[in-house]
């Protein structure tokens, strides 16, 4: 992770790293943290934060310097002091806590507090818990734990109620979106893929699969269709739409995607400077906005959300398409 996205999480998590940075000013230094979010939260970027200001030289204003040979050390991953401990295949296994315990309890190389910093916490198998449990139970000497979890109702309870757990926002959309583009992705493709999912890894994923991109790129073409002609829209149905959408996961995220496009519509509409989902739609999303009335705006969006409804039960998802854009095309609901 580049040093400017790293600052960038953490900036987003300012709660977060006034609530360490207090912990840290006051002398209330707990010796287990679990660090609750989505993935992309910035949960290990803000653990490394807290592990350099715990074992900085000449923090200022309760913040690391950054610059001292300790910081240094914790940036490039080689402090003695701070251990690391990710899943090794699909768990973190029970020989993976007992070496770690070890290394805690056993005389470090240098003075100063030993952290470890649990990542995927949430994937120790039973053995490997329990012998956490045991040691925070016990802890020995000036040792901070800090699990990192995006499933904290999977880490055991008796685990939980030794630890002071820190809740992280997901991160804001616009910085998902420069994010995203500083990955590579095009700033459409990631408007719209932080309109589906506000996890970034996902977002990441998403941006880059061939079959999202054909997806989106069918539900603009649906919108087109349905702005010239009903037969044209009802053949767009019969021919793309329904040999694309065979699952029904695949069919509720393309009606999401026309509901978002419909939105873009309102929001230009009325003028609003909101990061739309289809920011490469710009022209047409205008020009529709001017055509079409609030009214008929609204009964098109109402008949997509019915028909995520019925998307559910045991319709014929052609038919239910086909009705969907009689509904559209004509401004009415289908009952």
């Amino acid at each position: 992770m580049s040093e400017e996205m790293d600052h960038r999480l953490l900036e987003g998590q300012k709660i977060v790293i006034e609530r360490l940075s207090s912990s840290y000013k006051n002398g209330r230094i707990g010796h287990a943290y679990i660090f609750d979010g989505e993935s992309g939260t910035g949960k290990e970027s803000a653990a490394l934060f807290f592990a350099k200001l715990l074992l900085c030289s000449k923090p200022e204003n309760d913040v690391p310097c950054g610059t001292c040979h300790s910081c240094r050390r914790v940036t490039s991953s080689n402090h003695p002091n701070v251990t690391i401990i990710r899943p090794d295949g699909q768990d973190i296994k029970k020989e993976q806590m007992s070496t770690l315990i070890y290394n805690m309890t056993k005389k470090g190389y240098e003075s100063g507090r030993k952290i470890y910093i649990v990542s995927r916490a949430d994937r120790m198998n039973v053995a490997a818990a329990n012998t956490l449990l045991k040691f925070l139970e016990e802890p020995e000497g000036d040792v901070t734990a800090i699990l990192l979890t995006d499933s904290y109702h999977s880490i055991l309870p008796t685990i939980q109620s030794r630890c002071q757990r820190i809740s992280f926002l997901p991160p804001s959309r616009e910085m998902m979106i420069q994010g995203l583009v500083e990955q590579g992705i095009t700033s459409s493709m990631a408007a719209t893929v932080t309109m589906v999912t506000a996890n970034p890894d996902e977002a990441f994923r998403l941006a880059g699969d061939e079959q999202f991109a054909h997806i989106r790129k069918t539900v603009l073409k649906l919108v087109e269709a349905s702005d010239r002609h009903v037969h044209e829209a009802l053949l767009f149905i019969q021919s793309e739409w329904s040999p694309l959408f065979k699952e029904k996961e695949e069919a509720e995220r393309g009606l999401d995607l026309l509901l978002y496009a419909y939105r873009d519509v309102v929001a230009f509409k009325a003028g609003l400077q909101s990061t739309p989902a289809f920011p490469d739609q710009q022209e047409f999303f205008s020009s529709l906005s001017m055509k079409m009335t609030y009214s008929r705006l609204s009964a098109n969006m109402e008949a997509i959300l019915q028909a995520k409804k019925q998307l559910h039960g045991n319709m014929n998802r052609t038919l239910l398409m086909e009705q969907l854009v009689l509904s559209m095309q004509e401004g009415l609901l289908v009952v």
